[in-house]
C-alpha cells in the first residue's frame, strides 16, 4: 500500500492540473482494493476468532465420556450461554451471507436455543420439529424417522403442513452432528414439503464420525463451527480440526 501511496504522490508532482482528476481517479480505485482486501481479510479473522471462542469454551468446560460422548450442558444443550449464541448467530449470518432464506429448521429440543439466535440474525421465523404429536398439532403433519446417537433410540419427528411448504428456503440448524441422523431426517422433512433447502449449520461437529461425510455427500452446504477429530476420555483431550 505505502508503495501505491508513493507512486501516486510522484505523478502527482509530475502531473499537470487538468491530467490531476484523472490520478485522482487512480488513487481512488488503488485506495478502494486496498480497503476490500483488507475489509475481507478482517471478516474472515473476525470469524475464526469468533469461533476460536467456542473451541475454547468447549475445552474448558466440555467433559469427555466414555462412548465418545462430549458433555457441553454447562453452556450449549442445558444450561446456555446466550452472548456465545449471539457469536454463533453472527458467524453463521457471515457464513450464509448471500443466501436466501425465509425460515430456520431445527429439532427439540436442544437446537432451538441456538436456532432463535440465528433466526433474528436472518429476521426470519424458527420451525422445530417435535418428537411428538400433541394436541397442540392439528391437521395434516410431515413425518421423519431420526436415530438418536446419544439417547440410542428411534423416533418420529413432525411438522405441520401449515409452517412449512413450497416457497420455503429453510436453514436447518442443530448443536451437535455425530452420525448424521438428525439433518438427515430434517432434510426429508424440507424435501417432503417442497420447499428448498439453502444448508445447514452445526455448533459442534465431531469430525471422527460419519455423519459429516454423509451430509456432504449429498450435496448439502454444510457449516460447521467447531469440528472435534479426537477426543480422549481417559485425559480430557480435546483436538479440533485446523489446529
Amino acid at each position: 500500500m505505502k508503495r501505491n501511496m508513493d507512486t501516486i504522490r510522484i505523478l502527482w508532482e509530475k502531473t499537470s492540473e487538468p491530467e490531476i482528476i484523472g490520478r485522482k481517479k487512480l488513487a481512488s480505485r488503488i485506495v478502494y482494493q486496498y480497503n476490500r482486501k483488507n475489509s475481507h481479510t478482517a471478516e474472515n479473522f473476525k470469524g475464526r476468532y469468533s469461533m476460536q471462542v467456542l473451541k475454547d469454551r468447549i475445552r474448558k468446560d466440555g467433559k469427555v465420556k466414555e462412548g465418545n460422548v462430549l458433555k457441553v450442558d454447562s453452556f450449549l444443550n442445558h444450561q446456555m450461554d446466550t452472548a456465545l449464541f449471539r457469536e454463533m448467530g453472527k458467524e453463521f449470518k457471515r457464513r450464509f451471507a448471500g443466501e436466501e432464506i425465509n425460515k430456520i429448521l431445527t429439532i427439540e429440543a436442544s437446537g432451538i436455543g441456538i436456532a432463535c439466535v440465528v433466526a433474528e440474525e436472518f429476521h426470519v421465523p424458527v420451525v422445530f420439529a417435535k418428537k411428538t404429536q400433541t394436541k397442540n398439532i392439528a391437521g395434516d403433519v410431515y413425518k421423519s424417522m431420526v436415530e438418536s446417537y446419544t439417547h440410542g433410540r428411534v423416533y418420529d419427528i413432525i411438522v405441520s403442513k401449515e409452517f412449512l411448504g413450497k416457497g420455503d428456503k429453510v436453514l436447518l440448524i442443530d448443536d451437535f452432528l455425530a452420525n448424521g441422523k438428525a439433518l438427515e431426517g430434517l432434510a426429508q422433512l424440507v424435501e417432503d414439503s417442497g420447499a428448498e433447502l439453502v444448508g445447514a449449520g452445526i455448533a459442534i461437529e465431531k469430525g471422527f464420525q460419519v455423519g459429516g461425510e454423509i451430509i456432504r455427500s449429498r450435496g448439502i452446504h454444510l457449516e460447521s463451527l467447531a469440528i472435534v477429530d479426537s477426543m480422549d476420555d481417559k485425559t480430557g483431550e480435546i483436538t479440533f480440526r485446523e489446529d
